[in-house]
């Protein structure tokens, strides 16, 4: 990635910028930080993945697409870029003769495709959600002001190492010398490792619980609605988000203490204004009314288990869940979260991006103690028909829905046809 940078003329150095890593919550870190840059009067480009329904979602300038001239142009350049000058590149890290023909991923390739559309559109800050994990991230050869990491759980282990103590050591990776660590809670093992990188990177380390709590929280279908407690003594800010659940709180939380740190300068009212019109797909986000419908991109437990709380705290429980998740996910501890909260559950395809076992993901669901299982499962392959089935029933009993396990799910329920008319966006 860094010859690809080097060939390409350094465009990750155009802007300042931040640079966010975790396991849960860094897209909405990612998201509120750049919304509230942009209602302070800069011009941040974003970058976050996955996309939920355009891929342009995941190379933006504040809440909006670049101009379509910047994504053209800057294609050209990463055209010319890989058919001319790797090519010919004989003296750097990367040789194709040298490493079997090894050649840069979709990914690296994007992500230089998103500092070329920052340079070209005269970008003054960048915000950069890392990839899968951190350290080998392709995304970590920005130099940032801030470092962001959010909540660490055991995830993608057949990569990133197979406990919370590996996971963790992963995404310490993105700790730069002398730059300030943001620091979501964590247990124990996590919060050990960040403590010794940041020591040895001589990085301030700001860890949210020793900085702010999360008072007066109220949270409704339209949003969250919070105070932000500072334990130095500093003024506590009231803050409203377009997005219900604690976590999002404290991840508007976090975004604030990161965007502070860097720019003290940033004003109260433009913080306000950014939260308020922060917007990202699959969320806990509602697409349709009636019946409600919420999309959800959890696949995690404990992401499952704020969803899950979030959704029964707002619709009670009873409803009605669509689930389907890649092969990867630990299927059987979200079983065990989501049993208790439905009448009716029906696993179906979670997408075609990733390998799904749903058969096995439905024996799973059907194999909870007896306790549990009180819920009708149902196993309804075709995506669509699991949506239509789900919309019928939710209209017989009128019962809310939510569709969760996957973001590649959660894009496909969004795109149904059925909820164009009743979806918010």
């Amino acid at each position: 990635m860094l010859i690809l940078c080097e060939l390409a003329g350094h465009p990750q150095r155009c802007a300042p910028s931040f640079h966010i890593a975790g396991s849960k919550g860094k897209g909405s870190i990612t998201a509120m930080i750049s919304s509230m840059l942009e209602t302070a009067g800069r011009r941040p480009a974003r970058y976050m993945s996955p996309h939920v329904s355009d891929v342009r979602e995941r190379l933006c300038v504040g809440n909006a697409f670049f101009d379509e001239q910047v994504y053209c142009a800057a294609g050209d350049e990463l055209r010319e870029l890989a058919e001319t000058r790797l090519p010919g590149l004989k003296n750097s890290l990367f040789d194709p003769a040298r490493d079997g023909g090894e050649e840069p991923t979709y990914f690296e390739l994007l992500t230089l495709y998103f500092f070329l559309c920052a340079r070209l559109a005269d970008c003054d800050v960048m915000v950069v959600e890392t990839g899968m994990g951190g350290r080998l991230d392709c995304t970590n050869v920005v130099d940032p002001l801030v470092s962001i990491i959010s909540l660490i759980e055991l995830e993608h282990t057949k990569y990133l190492g197979n406990t919370v103590t590996a996971v963790a050591g992963e995404k310490a990776g993105i700790i730069k010398p002398e730059k300030p660590l943001v620091l979501a809670r964590q247990n124990s093992e996590a919060l050990e490792v960040f403590r010794i990188k940041a020591e040895e990177k001589q990085s301030p380390l700001i860890y949210f619980p020793d900085t702010a709590e999360i008072k007066e929280l109220k949270i409704h279908t339209a949003g969250t609605d919070f105070t932000l407690r500072f334990k130095d003594g500093a003024p506590s800010l009231r803050l409203s988000i377009p997005v219900p659940g604690a976590i999002q709180a404290e991840n508007a939380g976090l975004a604030y203490i990161a965007l502070k740190t860097a720019f003290p300068e940033i004003r109260k009212d433009a913080v306000r204004r950014g939260l308020e019109s922060f917007r990202l797909p699959a969320r806990f986000e509602l697409v349709s009314k009636d019946p409600p419908l919420v999309i959800d991109g959890a696949h995690t437990p404990e992401s499952i288990a704020w969803c899950a709380e979030t959704f029964c705290a707002l619709y009670g429980t009873g409803g009605i869940l669509i689930f389907g998740c890649a092969a990867d996910k630990n299927a059987a501890a979200m079983a065990r979260l989501l049993l208790p909260c439905f009448s009716r559950i029906i696993i179906t395809t979670p997408g075609t991006f990733k390998t799904s076992d749903i058969d096995k993901i439905y024996a799973v669901f059907c194999s909870a103690p007896a306790d549990l299982n009180q819920t009708t499962v149902t196993l309804v392959k075709e995506t669509g028909e699991a949506v239509s089935q789900a919309l019928e029933w939710a209209g017989e009993k009128g019962l809310p829905i939510l569709c969760t396990g996957s973001f590649y799910l959660a894009s496909e329920v969004r795109g149904f046809p059925a909820l164009c008319q009743d979806s918010i966006k």
